[in-house]
């Protein structure tokens, strides 16, 4: 492949890309607490103000910008590099935002499901029913760990349901091109996981232990897996820090790892010319970068068709 290209820097922890038609990358700065642009020519301007943290975003069919925020981290400095920690004393909660792209109007949707608070929500794939899927991958506060899991809701704020749970800690999200799978990256067990649709927000039966999914492949070596997006072939794209990168698995989990130089790699997107340019956040160094992509994405419902 091709060597990425710098698009912006001094961002402030980017994760959540949405590449858009007009050549712009929507994303969440998190530390900032803010949905951004950044144009074509590499400007960053604010959407909107978000506080707590902006992690995951995706636009769903009424073309607004839906956001799952985390509440917020604690932040360390390594040199030059950001990294996020656990649960801050400034933590605001867990929740799900719509945000409107022409006025920057926030309106909180969900901060709960079935009388359980979301502790950190992370990442959100919309299916072609209008629908959304979307990970909490629970937090850390000291010597205690809290769990994540796997949601579906809709954007109306009539119905949240927590669909599989506890997953350690759940990241990615994304969908087969058929909609009959679901993914989940696993952060701290680096695991790639399926879970079989049979409707909307529904699962088939869990074909693991504990709720926990079909295991499609893990990384070697000392790695975590943070969020996914799918090409059109099928391929599950993993951003994979420590060693970071991104991750390719086919669904029967072969895979091949794509070295970027950053040990946070959070995310990728895909958009340009037939959907051959990857969007990666390099966040602990704060940028966004592009490189030429060997198979397209995977279009997304609501953006892309």
């Amino acid at each position: 492949m091709a060597q990425p290209k710098l698009i912006a820097s001094g961002l402030q922890f980017p994760e959540g890309p949405i590449a858009m038609p007009d050549g712009s990358v929507i994303l969440v700065e998190i530390k900032r607490g803010t949905l951004t642009r950044v144009t074509a020519a590499g400007k960053i301007e604010v959407i909107a103000e978000l506080g707590g943290g902006p992690n995951g975003a995706a636009i769903g069919p009424d073309g607004a910008c839906y956001v799952c925020n985390d509440g917020g981290f604690e932040w360390h400095q390594m040199g030059d590099l950001t990294i996020p920690g656990g649960k801050p004393a400034n933590y605001s909660g867990g929740r799900i935002e719509r945000v409107d792209l022409k006025t920057g109007a926030v309106k909180v949707l969900y901060t709960e499901c079935n009388g359980n608070p979301l502790i950190g929500p992370n990442d959100i794939v919309f299916d072609k029913e209008g629908g959304f899927w979307f990970t909490d991958h629970g937090k850390t506060d000291g010597r205690i760990q809290y769990r994540g899991g796997l949601y579906y809701a809709k954007i109306d704020g009539s119905m949240i349901k927590e669909v599989a749970f506890p997953i350690l800690s759940a990241n990615g999200v994304g969908l087969s091109p058929d909609e009959k799978t679901v993914y989940v990256a696993d952060t701290y067990s680096a695991r790639l996981l399926a879970f079989d649709i049979v409707a909307p927000g529904e699962l088939g039966p869990d074909t693991g232990l504990g709720g926990a999914g079909r295991y499609v492949g893990a990384a070697p070596g000392h790695t975590f897996f943070d969020s996914l997006a799918v090409d059109a072939k099928g391929n599950i794209c993993v951003a994979t820090i420590l060693n970071g990168g991104i991750t390719i698995f086919a669904p029967d989990g072969k895979n091949k790892h794509v070295p970027i130089d950053d040990i946070l790699v959070t995310n990728i997107c895909f958009g340009g010319k037939d959907l051959k340019t990857a969007y990666i956040t390099a966040s602990s160094s704060g940028r966004l970068l592009s490189m030429e992509w060997e198979t397209p994405g995977l279009p997304l419902n609501f953006l892309n068709k």
